[in-house]
């Protein structure tokens, strides 16, 4: 019986440590915490033995920790009869969490010491204390996140960014604070936007664009969800908005706040899409939403933009947009109208607009003579020769030559199907490409990290249990920001040269390029008819078609400057107003 009594009088003191980031172990020195809790566990609770149960990486919003949960076990097979802690905290900050775990304690008669809080709940006094000290954290947790949301919506209303994931189609420049186009995402943009409203379909806007090796900037395909999301934000009008989602529930991205919390600031940054544009397709897509299908109300598919997404201007390298011309030209077709939009937002470039019915018969009608001069292609035939069979027609009366370069990459092609050689062509050089991928990978991996490290401090910053200044919550995002910016640039560089390898091979094009014409019985006709074309063709077909086989076309003073094929090739127009006037020579 004597030892039964020894054994319930025995002091057995469960230490119990935790910490969740390296921020905590800074502060509070967890060699020094252990030390000073042993050391009060000998000397003020005069414990016979002491265990410590630590738990490292572990946040305190439950107690679904392995250390912990082991520590209770044991305390419920009468193991110990105190539990000691370095702060209340270290516990849960869940006060139901909490209190549930106190009950128990008291019902298992197990005393609960908090070191730093300088309590003990074997005395009423200490148990009293306990409780106000709970209310009193939770309350200032909640002042905490109130005032960082109060100052967040202030630098908001102000026009500051507060930070997050750069929109895709912009750039941000942290040294000044403001955002710039990223002209090759925003030519994607806008033709989500023309995909969106001539098929309706989230579904078919994603498929295209993977279809076509579109990528997100992340490097993964294309889904409903990212195209939505980048359709149904004002951001791409030139608007800031900011708490707009209720952050606070569960399925944030589903729970809107009130439109008089939102902040909302016009004119932020460049627009890449017109308001009035932008309002229509949020229009669409609440229709289709809720699957409008009123009586009397049908919808009357928009123009499709044949060469929406594939030009650029040849004066200030920026994107040109479409919108439809207003008058139908017989038969019901409306041609579409091409523009910088920087010209159409005066911001100083000069270049005309240009319809497709320019642009079409004479991209329609290149192609038509690549094949023609394919299979006309002989053994004896100059570069020379090759050039006249590919600027055969009135529609290529004002081009006088094809510059050398792309033209000489077409010819040793085409002479290498007859002579059987195979010719490896200069844009085709892929050298290092497997290692651009590999640096890639690891750079996508790397992003991934410095994001979670961003959001989990601010986590810590916002909700943390343990203290941090605003001083060092700044210092180390700034610090977790600048590597992500590199890291995103790297990853821009890559993917733009990536992007630059060729999609499809040299015999590839030609026979997709062949298939279509043959197939639309155009080479029968020395002069392919776009007009025409587009009365007895669907012009998604023609539209696929095209983004098949080419990927780019620059447009300079209302004419085509040069076509980028699918295989890399580059042909660029001299036309008879650009060519130097021969010198006179006297005598």
């Amino acid at each position: 019986m004597g030892k039964i009594t020894d054994k319930l009088d025995q002091v057995r003191v469960a230490i119990y440590v935790r910490v969740s980031t390296h921020y905590q172990v800074d502060k509070d020195s967890l060699p020094v915490q252990k030390e000073e809790l042993v050391a009060y566990a000998k000397y003020v609770l005069n414990a016979n033995s002491y265990e410590i149960f630590e738990d490292a990486g572990f946040s305190a919003k439950n107690t679904d920790r392995p250390d912990f949960q082991q520590m209770m076990s044991r305390v419920r097979e009468g193991e110990f009869s105190h539990v000691l802690v370095w702060k209340l905290d270290r516990i849960s900050r869940n006060l139901l969490d909490f209190a549930a775990m106190y009950d128990e304690l008291k019902r298992l008669g197990v005393t609960f010491v908090s070191k730093n809080e300088q309590f003990d709940t074997s005395s009423a006094m200490g148990e009293a204390m306990l409780k106000i000290i709970l209310v009193f954290a939770e309350l200032e947790r909640k002042m905490t996140a109130e005032r960082v949301t109060a100052v967040m919506i202030s630098r908001a209303g102000n026009g500051q960014w507060n930070g997050g994931r750069i929109p895709f189609g912009y750039s941000y420049d942290k040294s000044i604070e403001t955002f710039s186009v990223n002209e090759q995402e925003a030519s994607v943009v806008l033709r989500m936007y023309d995909l969106y409203e001539e098929t309706h379909s989230l579904l078919q806007v994603a498929k295209s664009l993977n279809a076509s090796g579109i990528k997100h900037r992340s490097g993964k395909d294309w889904t409903p969800t990212t195209v939505g999301i980048i359709l149904k934000s004002p951001f791409y009008t030139g608007a800031y908005r900011y708490n707009y989602y209720d952050m606070s529930k569960r399925n944030s991205r589903q729970d809107i706040k009130p439109e008089e919390e939102w902040v909302v600031v016009e004119n932020h940054h460049p627009a890449i899409v017109e308001p009035i544009r932008w309002k229509g397709v949020i229009e669409l897509l609440e229709r289709n939403r809720r699957g409008w299908q009123s009586a009397g109300k049908t919808y009357v598919r928009k123009n499709i933009h044949v060469f929406a997404g594939l030009l650029t201007c040849g004066i200030c390298g920026g994107t040109m947009s479409a919108t439809s011309n207003g008058r139908p030209l017989k038969g019901g077709y409306r041609p579409s109208n091409y523009a910088c939009m920087s010209h159409r937002k005066n911001n100083g470039c000069t270049n005309k607009y240009i319809t497709d019915t320019k642009i079409g018969p004479f991209v329609l009608n290149y192609i038509a003579n690549l094949i023609r001069a394919k299979e006309s292609f002989g053994k004896t035939t100059s570069p020379e020769t090759l050039m006249k069979k590919l600027l055969r027609g009135d529609v290529f009366k004002d081009v006088v030559r094809i510059k050398e370069p792309g033209l000489m990459e077409l010819y040793n092609l085409y002479r290498s199907q007859v002579s059987g050689v195979k010719y490896e062509s200069k844009t085709a050089e892929r050298s290092g490409s497997s290692d651009a991928a590999s640096e890639r990978d690891v750079l996508l991996t790397e992003r991934r990290r410095l994001e979670r490290a961003l959001s989990r401090l601010k986590s810590l910053y916002l909700y943390s249990e343990e203290d941090m200044s605003e001083r060092d919550y700044v210092i180390e995002k700034n610090r977790l920001s600048e590597s992500l910016g590199k890291v995103n640039d790297r990853l821009d560089k890559l993917n733009d040269g990536l992007s630059s390898q060729f999609s499809i091979s040299d015999e590839e094009l030609l026979a997709k390029a062949s298939y279509f014409i043959m197939s639309q019985k155009l080479l029968d006709k020395r002069f392919v008819d776009y007009k025409r074309l587009l009365k007895e063709t669907d012009p998604r077909i023609l539209k696929e078609f095209i983004n098949s086989v080419s990927s780019n076309f620059c447009i300079k003073n209302g004419r085509i400057q040069s076509v980028t094929f699918k295989n890399g090739i580059i042909h660029e127009f001299v036309y008879a107003d650009e060519e130097p006037a021969p010198e006179h020579k006297e005598g």
